[in-house]
């Protein structure tokens, strides 16, 4: 375990000098809110090494040397918001190893199924939920971390190997080089839309007015508690209260409700109830656009096309487009091709 900054700065050279690096990470999502960067897990050649961002090490120096290298992970999309918005890493290049079995047309492509259709290795899968933030961690807890990343490398030559003979490594690359730009570029949630759970559109506005400030009660509690918000009160906690109140009807708190988290919830409802109507939410309604005549015909050619490749290359359809992606180019292809990939366009036009 790296956990100690004399150790870390002993790993370095080794790092910067390794002719490949597996990355990949673990958070505490499902225990603790706002989530945190509670272990990196990076191979190199003979090493699999465990660092602590949680044991007060500084990470400064590792974030330059992993940017030296392409590093391969699996299913990064999550690991690389997470590095970005923990500590400012953007890498410059990756190998993920489940974009590049799904352009196989692999169907189940985790890293438990893939290690053992590629390598017929069988990966224990228990420590998938547990907390990452505890200390020490368990002997089977770090059995589990340094698999994650241990066998990446022969895993990655398989897979790439494959995609050279049909001919698609560039469109894993480009498909990596898109995700890593996507990932870079911070969210930011729509203040009118992120407190919009399942169920709000059944709400009145009064009642939408009530499902937003106790939406903001629960991020409050849930930072001041540190546990996701669901463990404060869940989505349909909330529009079933809203509704009650809305409409003038009690309600149950849950019995482990202290008597300060229900005074506060009171007083957000209060605050809500208090609001003149013009400042009530209104709902969304989105209006769908009607095709036309012309589009319809187009995104008809377009799905054609795009369903023939995607049986010729054994692929998710989806890959090449989305149905979302489809309407667009259906309404303006001149003006979202752009947005494509090289290769997801030479397919959509040839």
């Amino acid at each position: 375990m790296v956990d100690t900054q004399p150790v870390l700065t002993e790993f370095l050279p080794k790092l910067s000098s390794a002719e490949w690096v597996a990355l990949d990470t673990e958070a505490d999502s499902l225990h603790a809110y706002p989530e945190k960067l509670c272990l990196l897990q990076i191979s190199v050649p003979g090493a699999d090494r465990l660092v602590d961002p949680l044991s007060g090490i500084d990470l400064t120096p590792i974030w330059p040397v992993l940017q030296q290298h392409e590093l391969i992970m699996h299913g990064s999309d999550y690991d690389l918001r997470l590095l970005r918005k923990n500590h400012g890493f953007v890498p410059g290049r990756i190998f993920d190893t489940m974009l590049a079995s799904r352009l196989l047309g692999d169907r189940e492509f985790g890293l438990t199924n893939l290690v053992a259709k590629y390598l017929n290795v069988t990966l224990d899968k228990g420590s998938q939920k547990a907390d990452w933030a505890r200390r020490p961690l368990t002997p089977r807890m770090e059995e589990y971390a340094r698999n994650d990343t241990h066998y990446l490398k022969p895993l990655r030559d398989l897979l790439a190997n494959q995609l050279k003979e049909k001919h698609r490594l560039k469109w894993l690359e480009e498909c990596c080089q898109r995700l890593i730009q996507d990932c870079a570029v911070p969210s930011t949630p729509d203040p009118e839309t992120v407190w919009r759970v399942k169920g709000s559109h059944t709400l009145t506005r009064p009642g939408l007015a009530v499902l937003r400030e106790i939406w903001q009660w629960r991020e409050t509690e849930a930072v001041r508690a540190n546990k996701p918000p669901y463990f404060v009160l869940s989505h349909e906690s909330l529009v079933d209260i809203a509704h009650a109140v809305s409409e003038e009807r009690s309600f149950a708190l849950p019995r482990h409700f202290s008597s300060r988290r229900a005074d506060a919830l009171h007083h957000a409802i209060t605050i809500a109830q208090t609001l003149p109507p013009q400042q009530h939410p209104h709902p969304l309604r989105s209006m769908p656009r009607r095709q036309t005549e012309e589009e319809r015909r187009r995104f008809e050619q377009l799905q054609k096309r795009r369903d023939k490749h995607a049986v010729e290359l054994a692929i998710d359809p989806t890959l090449i487009a989305s149905r979302a992606t489809m309407l667009q180019l259906a309404q303006d292809f001149e003006g979202h091709r752009k947005e494509l990939m090289h290769w997801q366009r030479d397919l959509l036009e040839g």
